[in-house]
């Protein structure tokens, strides 16, 4: 069998008092578009920062492509990597945030343009028309040479996925990537996310969006109080749940 491209083992993850994640084992296999969905407060987003090591878990391990994130095994201990190893690692994750996290001093194309250049170090007549071609990819090659400021929501967030893909990453993470948008902007991103997941993109989405879910996950997973409770196809967990605490949600959100 082929090994996963993402397995999560026994993750704890605690604030003070606060147990955000409580014990998660997780695998997401190779080109499967999986969706994490739950109340807030259920430690989706906390589980995408610990993949990508921008929390650290306090207990259990992530791995990426068969790659420890965030520490190397010596004998039976792990020792957290340098701040150099992990930067490297992230580089083949990409993450989408809520909030597009955009550069407003440089133009969308030099957005998209530099995460290559400065943390890959790769030619800049290289990557421009690499950026150019992800940007026509999600309907935006017309506004290279706008800067943020002067797009939509939904621009802006387009031109977010975009920047991710320029590292070619194996895996994409997507934190709410509609929740902050008009709900008159949210199709337009929604919709590169399909294309994305139907050319067998390997992701891993947080979303209150249960279309998108329904319509493009391979695997949905509901989360509560820091745990899996309940995973499955669209059509099991979104229409034929088990637990009580699935129904409990969902029957909040129709």
């Amino acid at each position: 069998m082929t090994a996963p491209m993402v397995e999560i083992v026994g993750v704890h993850k605690s604030y003070g008092t606060n147990r955000v994640l409580d014990g998660v084992d997780l695998t997401v296999a190779r080109g499967e578009a999986q969706v994490l969905i739950g109340p807030s407060g259920a430690g989706k987003s906390t589980l995408l920062r610990v993949i990508n090591h921008l929390e650290k878990a306090d207990r259990g391990i992530v791995r990426v492509d068969g790659e420890l994130i965030g520490y190397r095994r010596t004998g039976d201990r792990l020792r957290e990597l340098p701040e150099r190893h992990v930067l490297r690692q992230r580089t083949g994750i990409g993450f989408v945030f809520q909030d597009f996290n955009l550069f407003a001093n440089l133009t969308v194309l030099e957005n998209v343009a530099e995460a290559p250049i400065s943390g890959q170090g790769r030619p800049r007549d290289e990557v421009y028309p690499m950026a150019l071609r992800l940007l026509d990819r999600v309907g935006l090659a017309h506004k290279a040479g706008e800067h943020p400021r002067r797009l939509s929501g939904g621009q802006q967030q387009r031109v977010a996925i975009a920047r991710a893909l320029a590292l070619e990453p194996k895996l994409l993470l997507f934190d709410e990537p509609t929740s902050a948008l008009d709900p008159e902007l949210v199709g337009e991103v929604l919709e590169v996310m399909r294309s994305l997941a139907s050319a067998g993109t390997t992701m891993v989405v947080v979303t209150h969006e249960m279309s998108f879910a329904r319509d493009v996950a391979d695997t949905v997973v509901f989360m509560a109080d820091g745990r899996v409770v309940e995973r499955g196809t669209p059509a099991e967990v979104l229409e034929r749940p088990r637990h009580d605490r699935t129904k409990a949600f969902l029957a909040k959100i129709r």
